[in-house]
């Protein structure tokens, strides 16, 4: 073992004269420890809450979305052509344009967002046929001359029907009159064919997806307004978005659902980076903790210092003695800390213990995720903290003159 070392270690497992030391040394060792904690699980929570977001609005929506300048004339031969471009593994057409007034038989009315998909086509874009409660997407087809419609489970919740029952949909109908362009609501019958929970308040209680073909009669349409498509790694999405123009052409223009939901994603890392920087506060106060520790050692050691000056140690290795016993406290505050906190999270993994009301944050449980680079940055932080903050009692203690410390010895 190093001199040093040696010597530091002595200093912090030696009975001392003055035990309100190592109370304030054991005091910094807890400050470290419930730092690092707060930090790693702080960051494991903000990380749960984007990946799941990121993950149950991904199910719900496709991950890059192309206009056909000109409007889509076939989206058969449009649909092969797409599924050719590298990282492409489904494609499917859509209408989301469409803004409904849907009312149950038993009265109860409210407004909701209906989408027209391809129930085969839909299976390749989306998560949502996985996501079924009761029926499935392909009972969207007409059944005696009535169309389907799955709904969300909070909107059905609402809506107070269940699998099989009919409500009526009513969107607006413009007529041309002598007087004007008017607006009149028109009314069709639709089935539930299927009750989804994707686990997102937006979707569960705002969506319905219908048939396309209805979707065309509703909104006034010939054709689809747009492809959906999934690619291989939704990171990728933006690459797949330029290749699709390169290989198709300037008609074709896409956009991929980072930037399409950018302000919702920067919110989240916003709020991550403010409430990191806010908890390090703690490891900041663990490390003042560490100065006023070292600096008391310093005066408590002072004879001892002035010894080893007289006996040829050098102002280096008194310095690197006190660097050592701070770098101490820092490495222990920070193993233990970091081991409490990746407990704690995998406990609140295995028993869900993070359930959070849906209607405020828009999921209902948050998994405490763990990323390894987050973790790195926090334990390099830690120990960093802790050798900066040995940096001004260990250079005192270096500059300590042995003459003072034993002259009244």
């Amino acid at each position: 073992m190093r001199f040093e070392l040696y010597i530091a270690l002595r200093y912090l497992l030696a009975k001392r004269r003055q035990a309100f030391i190592s109370v304030i040394t054991l005091i910094s060792v807890i400050g470290v420890t419930v730092g690092v904690m707060a930090l790693v699980i702080a960051l494991a929570i903000t990380t749960g809450v984007q990946t799941e977001m990121r993950d149950r609005l991904l199910a719900a929506t496709a991950h890059v979305y192309v206009w056909r300048d000109g409007g889509i004339e076939d989206y058969r031969k449009d649909v092969e052509a797409l599924r050719q471009v590298e990282g492409v593994i489904g494609v499917g057409p859509a209408i989301l344009s469409i803004k409904a007034m849907v009312r149950s038989r038993t009265g109860e009315t409210t407004f909701i967002s209906v989408k027209g998909i391809d129930p085969v086509l839909e299976r390749d874009v989306t998560e949502i046929a996985s996501t079924m409660e009761e029926g499935s997407i392909e009972g969207l087809a007409r059944v005696d001359g009535v169309p389907g419609i799955v709904l969300g489970k909070d909107l059905a919740r609402s809506l107070g029907v269940k699998l099989g029952d009919t409500l009526d949909l009513m969107t607006p109908r413009s007529t041309l009159t002598p007087g004007g362009l008017i607006m009149t609501p028109r009314s069709r019958p639709a089935r539930v064919a299927g009750i989804f929970n994707i686990g997102m308040l937006e979707f569960d209680s705002q969506w319905g997806f219908v048939d396309l073909d209805f979707a065309q009669q509703i909104a006034g349409l010939d054709q689809p307004e747009l492809y959906q498509i999934r690619v291989t790694d939704p990171f990728i999405a933006p690459a797949v978005a330029e290749r699709i123009v390169a290989r198709l052409g300037q008609e074709y223009q896409p956009d991929h659902w980072q930037n399409l939901n950018r302000s919702l994603f920067s919110a989240l890392y916003m709020e991550k980076v403010v409430i990191s920087l806010a908890i390090s506060l703690i490891v900041i106060v663990a490390a003042l903790q560490i100065v006023g520790s070292l600096i008391l050692m310093v005066m408590e050691k002072s004879r001892d210092i002035g010894i080893l000056k007289t006996l040829g140690t050098s102002q280096r290795s008194i310095s690197v003695i006190f660097m050592l016993q701070g770098l101490a406290i820092g490495v222990v505050g920070t193993v233990v800390g970091s081991v409490l906190s990746l407990a704690i999270c995998w406990a609140a993994n295995t028993y869900k213990l993070a359930r959070i009301p849906s209607d405020v944050y828009q999921v209902s449980y948050i998994p405490f995720i763990v990323r390894p680079g987050d973790f790195a940055l926090v334990v390099a932080g830690a120990i960093l903290v802790s050798f900066v903050a040995t940096l001004y009692p260990s250079r005192q203690a270096a500059r300590l003159d042995p003459v003072q410390a034993l002259r009244f010895e």
